[in-house]
């Protein structure tokens, strides 16, 4: 029988985050995925039938809340690209809001698009939302405390009841202190941290806690804004991958495990999904929380009732695009940078009600008339992703969508509600449904069927669970772990659940 120190089940980021630590600390390491690559949601492909040349992130698409500590602990090298500007909003006139690094422009272009009232507020927001960066920032990179203790003992006391009701409460209430005039801002900056990924609104508690999160980008060179890595994202589970095999770590695709064995309450080793049986006495489980239940038994009851809490429904959908050309905004007709930017798109009038009225359409079952849209041109940042024949790879990241139909099906409504996307984009920028030459959608269903991922919950566990609210790195099963997106601090490609829960180990172990 095959023996080694530690199994990690799973090649995702983080999986691969704690071999690589591991590894680089002495240990023996296997990991095991049961996909044909690595990766997990952070990939790289090739889906488009009519541009297959045409390479782009078909999970995730930027890397923002990922500690600058991560990639120097674990020896990762991942060329970064700023996007300047990194905020463009249009609107159906002839009005268009366009943010970058250049505040003077920012103030003049955001108090003309608004007014000074909204400038003076957003002035207030960022400035405490950099505050409570840099306060818990050390926190990501250890055991987390519950939301309170936290605020007592890194959070500055002027900052500690903001800091625990933005944890706690929803992202409305938090943006309402700030004294906004304009409801579109505070819309456009509740859709854009604090709805994506969780299905949850304006008044929600957890969205404030996701808005944190959201927020919390340090990598160099950032200025608190998400970046795209050169390559796309599958560059980053490639770094990751290299550091774990430079350390010494076996990273086995197209290998899953079947089942995790447990004797005399501690783990023992896997059973591969061929049969093959790998003794061990650590393993770290970088799949989602409730795919871990799938593979052990002996779990206590409170344990197993604590990961079933966490259980909800996915409620985002990926439409990844091949472009014939650059959409041509009606209100920016004239290159300013406005592709390289995410752009939202968002309903023009009453735009807090209309968010509201389109979360009851997605409760009940129903695909919104005008959900919250963010599209990307990521070729316009980074042109290695492009083709032979120059087509553009984008993207709309849209907000909410049932995970289950009612009265219908997703392979039923699919293409239909993927044109009627595109007839909004036309809104904003006519044309852009004739430069479509093919997409590649990525409904909740089909997230969990082309990632592995429970529910197709892009984060694992709601990021509206924070601290040590989330799930725990170490397991009531002695040698068990968790390391994946459910764990302290957030879903997203973070790598600080690899990191810390590889920690925790080499803790237990007295290393």
């Amino acid at each position: 029988m095959t023996r080694v120190d530690a199994i990690v089940v799973g090649a995702g980021h983080n999986g691969l985050v704690a071999a690589a630590i591991l590894a680089r600390a002495g240990l023996s390491v296997r990991v095991f995925e049961q996909k044909p690559v690595i990766g997990g949601a952070a990939r790289t492909e090739r889906p488009f039938a009519r541009a297959p040349g045409l390479a782009t992130s078909t999970g995730a698409y930027l890397l923002g809340p990922m500690p600058p500590e991560v990639l120097a602990e674990t020896g990762a090298d991942v060329a970064l690209l700023r996007r300047d500007p990194h905020y463009f909003l249009p609107t159906l006139a002839d009005r268009h809001l366009l943010l970058g690094s250049d505040r003077g422009a920012a103030r003049r272009r955001f108090t003309d698009f608004f007014s000074e009232a909204d400038w003076r507020a957003n002035e207030r927001m960022e400035a405490e939302i950099a505050a409570l960066r840099d306060d818990v920032a050390p926190t990501w990179l250890e055991e987390p405390l519950s939301i309170e203790e936290t605020a007592e003992r890194y959070v500055r006391p002027a900052l500690r009841p903001a800091f625990v009701d933005l944890c706690r409460g929803p992202v409305g209430d938090w943006l309402d202190r700030f004294g906004f005039a304009s409801d579109l801002v505070k819309a456009m900056y509740a859709v854009t941290d604090g709805f994506s990924g969780l299905c949850g609104t304006w008044s929600t508690p957890g969205t404030g806690m996701n808005f944190l999160v959201h927020n919390m980008c340090r990598l160099p060179g950032s200025d608190g804004t998400w970046m795209i890595p050169v390559g796309g994202m599958g560059a980053v589970a490639a770094a990751f991958a290299r550091a774990a095999r430079d350390a010494g770590a076996v990273i086995e695709t197209g290998r899953g495990v079947a089942r995790i064995e447990v004797t005399g309450g501690a783990v023992s080793g896997v059973v591969l999904s061929d049969g093959t049986t790998v003794a061990a006495p650590v393993i770290a489980v970088n799949a989602d929380p409730f795919a871990m239940l799938k593979l052990v038994d002996g779990l206590p009851d409170d344990y197993v009732r604590r990961v079933e809490g966490y259980r909800r429904p996915g409620t985002t959908m990926k439409v990844n695009l091949a472009l014939k050309g650059l959409p041509a905004f009606a209100c920016l007709a004239r290159d300013e940078g406005q592709h390289r930017a995410t752009t939202h798109l968002l309903p023009q009038e009453d735009p807090i009600g209309a968010l509201e009225a389109a979360y009851r359409q997605v409760r009940a079952g129903q695909l919104p008339d005008f959900p919250t849209i963010e599209w990307y041109v990521h070729t316009a940042v980074d042109p290695s992703l492009r083709d032979a024949e120059g087509h553009h790879g984008s993207a709309l990241f849209v907000q909410w969508v049932p995970h289950t139909l009612e009265g219908t099906t997703w392979a039923a409504e699919e293409d239909r509600y993927v044109r009627h996307l595109l007839s909004i984009c036309d809104r904003f920028a006519p044309g852009t449904s004739d430069l479509t030459a093919d997409w590649f959608a990525l409904h909740p269903r089909k997230i969990e069927e082309h990632f592995g991922i429970t529910g197709g919950h892009i984060h694992h566990v709601d990021n509206g669970f924070g601290f040590a609210d989330r799930l725990p790195y170490a397991t009531p099963i002695d040698g068990l772990y968790a390391c994946g997106a459910g764990t302290h601090p957030a879903g997203a490609v973070i790598g600080c659940g690899g990191r810390n829960g590889a920690r925790r180990i080499l803790r237990d172990l007295g290393r």
